[in-house]
């Protein structure tokens, strides 16, 4: 591995990458033997260290701090800006393999990156509408969630109003949960993927018929 770098890192050792190791930086597969066995992750992961010390003077805690954030999917930060952020998710709904359950938010991360204060969260997982994980984190979908219930709020609805939403969400996910028991055994590909596509026609047959609405209830023009 240090012969891979040392072009870019030429005053790279090997007791600096055991430096690095004992700090709980790295943490390469061990053979039976003993010997360490380095991924290609674990090259990307040096890598990010090393550039990340040499170009911005960083101490190991932040970048450490950074390593973490970076473990539970979210991308790395800008050193401008050094706020690790979740990766950007195009279609709101997820597509048909759903939004990465890698990402694994903190409550202050959603907050901030939803835009929810901490009563408006505590409000809107009262009401059903996210929920947190077993590990105490959220994921991608909860934070689609929140920024939706962020957005609305801005319009005057509480979680109390979008209780509403809820409740025709659960019975979405029962009439396409009654789809995919009766075709159960009847697909090649994974039950996910057979899932996410149903979902997928449903939610676009849904929002062509608001978007019907839209146009022919409220101009676009006055």
């Amino acid at each position: 591995m240090i012969s891979e770098l040392s072009e870019e890192f030429p005053d790279l050792t090997v007791s600096k990458v055991r430096f690095l190791e004992s700090q709980g930086l790295l943490s390469p597969i061990r053979t039976p033997s003993g010997y360490r066995r380095y991924s290609a992750a674990d090259r990307e992961r040096l890598a990010y260290i090393l550039r990340t010390q040499r170009d911005h003077f960083l101490p190991l805690k932040v970048i450490s701090e950074h390593l973490e954030a970076m473990d539970r999917g979210l991308q790395p930060p800008l050193i401008t800006d050094p706020t690790p952020r979740p990766p950007e998710v195009v279609t709101p709904a997820g597509s048909e393999r759903g939004v990465d359950a890698s990402v694994r938010l903190s409550e202050d991360e959603l907050l901030r990156e939803s835009g929810l204060t901490e009563s408006e969260l505590a409000d809107a997982m009262g009401q059903g509408l996210l929920a947190v994980g077993k590990d105490g984190r959220y994921g991608l979908a909860e934070l689609q969630a929140a920024t939706a219930v962020a957005g609305l709020a801005a319009y005057g609805m509480s979680a109390r109003h979008l209780r509403t939403i809820r409740l025709a969400a659960d019975r979405h996910i029962g009439f396409v949960d009654q789809i995919l028991g009766a075709r159960a055994g009847s697909e090649d590909r994974p039950q996910g993927e057979v899932a996410g596509s149903i979902f997928l026609l449903t939610r676009q047959l849904e929002g062509a018929m608001l978007a019907a609405h839209i146009r022919d209830g409220y101009p676009a023009s006055r």
